[in-house]
């Protein structure tokens, strides 16, 4: 082998790219002046796939594989520009290096609530977050609308805009469901696959994909939650007697082990206290007899008579009208009355509430 050829085989350029980072998508092969020689051997791995650009224009891809750089592995090539001195000098090109990788564990986020209407709590506002993965599916679309000239791209680039997305898709796709708030934890992941199924297509028109979305979780603002919360916690109360009974029994327990005579009298009076008001208000739970005394008595019966005299019944007459009668000599102590809830009839004088209209007058004087 001549001295010519040895030279010629050590400047042979050998291409290649290995990515000790976690989140580069695009990386350039750097060569002084871009001038790549006739020959050179391009390697790519998996994982990867490789971009020629010829004087600023996409030649071609290449997927994994060991490549020769000359003109029937690039086809594309020859309709670029015709190279003399038999394609032996170098040439002014790039290669950029895209990672079609999965880019996971990446985090989105609803950075103001969104508006919706629910069934059951009416407008209300939610938040969400979670995570999804990114992978270049078009390395070629990719890098002429995304990356464009830059010699290192980073998923941090690009990961503001796809936020923005999810989070837009997101808050349509929710608003639009109809699904209470309250049943939205069961359905995070057929709500995950129509949001990804949303967005698909404005992603792609990025040259890249997300093979998965999650929802992690979904919150409602803290004055909801708080209340929801009361209402949980007095479902779960049940009996209310029952519970002010343990309540008392746990505050006479914490009352017995706090520290120091001081704790301990706290503790023994607040339970004496509760316990107090609930013996006054008995065994079922009734109210304390002061907040008995306190209502109002019920209104008193107003009854009506009916009037029985040879086998003819007249009525029913008020107590103030029958005492008209009675001054009159109409009704008389003998004379029989009956009113309803009255068990059978009974004379005048039988009955509390009419005999007291014949104190007014003496009685017949006896037989003398």
């Amino acid at each position: 082998m001549g001295i010519l050829d040895f030279l010629t085989g050590e400047f042979i350029d050998v291409i290649h790219w290995t990515d000790d980072t976690r989140d580069t998508m695009v990386w350039r092969f750097e060569r002084e002046d871009h001038e790549i020689k006739y020959g050179a051997k391009l390697t790519v791995r998996e994982g990867q796939a490789a971009v020629f650009v010829h004087e600023g224009q996409l030649a071609d891809v290449f997927t994994p594989g060991l490549y020769m750089l000359e003109t029937n592995n690039m086809p594309i090539m020859t309709t670029l520009q015709h190279w003399d001195h038999g394609f032996k000098s170098p040439f002014k090109s790039e290669i950029y290096y895209v990672n079609t990788t999965r880019f996971n564990d990446l985090k989105w986020g609803t950075k103001n609530p969104i508006m919706l209407r629910d069934p059951e709590f009416g407008p209300t506002r939610i938040r969400a977050f979670g995570t999804y993965s990114v992978r270049v599916s078009d390395p070629a679309k990719f890098l002429t609308e995304i990356v464009g000239t830059d010699g290192e791209f980073t998923m941090d680039e690009i990961s503001f805009q796809v936020r923005n997305i999810i989070v837009q898709e997101f808050s349509r796709v929710i608003a639009a469901s109809g699904i209470p708030v309250l049943d939205m934890a069961a359905n995070t992941a057929d709500l995950g696959k129509l949001i990804a199924g949303a967005i698909a297509d404005t992603i792609a028109g990025y040259g890249i994909s997300i093979p998965e979305l999650y929802i992690e979780n979904i919150s409602l603002p803290p004055a909801v939650e708080k209340a929801l919360d009361t209402r949980t916690s007095r479902g779960l109360t049940g009996d209310l007697d029952a519970h002010m009974k343990y309540a008392a029994a746990e505050a006479l327990r914490m009352g017995g082990e706090a520290s120091g005579a001081m704790g301990a009298g706290l503790g023994a009076g607040m339970g004496m206290a509760m316990a107090g008001q609930m013996a006054q208000a008995g065994p079922w739970g009734a109210a304390p007899a002061a907040a008995a005394r306190m209502a109002p008595p019920p209104p008193p019966v107003e009854h009506v008579w009916h009037i029985a005299e040879g086998g003819a019944t007249t009525g029913p007459f008020s107590r103030a009208t029958i005492g008209q009668m009675v001054a009159k000599g109409d009704v008389k102590r003998t004379t029989h009355v009956w009113t309803a809830g009255q068990d059978g009839w009974k004379t005048a004088d039988e009955v509390a509430e009419l005999a007291q209209l014949f104190t007014v007058m003496p009685p017949p004087p006896p037989a003398g």
